[in-house]
C-alpha cells in the first residue's frame, strides 16, 4: 500500500503542535501505521541544525544562510526518515515542510519564492505532500500565543511586520499552489480544528484504500 505524506503548516502560534498531538492520539487509537515528525529537525543531524537556526544568539545570521540551513535539515529529513517510511507504506505526519521555507525565507526574508524553491527541490528530490493542512489565523494573535507560552525563539522574536509579511506570503502561496491543500480556521476551538483536520485526513486515507 502506498504511503501518505501529510504536512501541517501555518504561522507560528497557529496551533499546529497541539493539533498534531490530537491527530497522533487519534491514529494510535485507530492502530494506524504512521510516524510523526517536525521541521526543522526530525533527525539527529536535523535537530542540531534546528538549534543553530533558532538560537537567539545567532542574530547576525544571513537570510541566505538561514534558507540553506533549512534546506539542509530538510534534505537529511527526507532521505533518512520521510522517504523510507513512505516506501514502507506508512502515514507520515510532518509539522512544517517546504511551504514554510517559501513563506519565511522566500517572502519574509525577501530571497524570492523561486530561489528558495530551487534549493529545496535539490534537497528533497521532488517529494511533495499528498495533503497539506494549513491553519489560518491572524499573525498578531499567533505572536501573542507564542510569547505568552514562552520567550520565543529567534524567528518568533522577529517584529510584527516580519510576521505579517510571512502571513501575506502564505496567502499568496496558497493561491499559487492550491493542490492537495486544505485551509482550516484555527481561530475556532481546538476540538473543532481537530475535527476538521481529521475529516480531511480520513478522506485521503479512504481514497488510498479504494485504489
Amino acid at each position: 500500500m502506498k504511503g501518505i505524506f501529510i504536512t501541517l503548516e501555518g504561522p507560528d502560534g497557529s496551533g499546529k503542535s497541539t493539533i498534531m498531538e490530537y491527530i497522533v492520539t487519534y491514529l494510535k487509537e485507530k492502530k494506524m501505521d504512521f510516524i510523526w515528525t517536525r521541521e526543522p529537525g526530525g533527525t539527529e543531524i536535523g535537530e542540531k541544525i534546528r538549534k543553530i537556526i533558532l538560537d537567539e544568539e545567532n542574530k547576525n545570521m544571513a537570510a541566505e544562510t538561514e534558507a540553506l540551513l533549512y534546506a539542509a535539515s530538510r534534505g537529511q529529513h527526507v532521505q533518512e526518515k520521510i522517504l523510507p517510511a513512505l516506501k514502507e507504506g506508512k502515514i507520515v505526519l510532518c509539522e512544517r515542510f517546504i511551504l514554510s521555507s517559501l513563506a519565511y525565507q522566500g517572502i519574509g526574508r525577501k530571497l524570492g519564492i523561486e530561489e528558495v524553491r530551487m534549493i529545496n527541490d535539490f534537497a528533497i528530490k521532488g517529494i511533495r505532500p499528498d495533503l497539506t493542512l494549513f491553519f489560518y489565523v491572524d499573525p498578531a494573535t499567533t505572536l501573542n500565543r507564542k510569547t505568552e507560552q514562552r520567550g520565543g525563539d529567534r524567528l518568533e522574536k522577529e517584529g510584527i511586520d516580519f510576521h505579517r509579511e510571512v502571513y501575506h506570503g502564505y496567502m499568496k502561496l496558497l493561491d499559487m499552489y492550491p493542490e492537495n491543500t486544505q485551509i482550516i480556521d484555527a481561530t475556532k476551538s481546538i476540538e473543532e480544528v481537530f475535527e476538521q483536520s481529521i475529516y480531511y485526513i480520513e478522506n485521503i486515507l479512504k481514497r488510498r484504500n479504494e485504489k
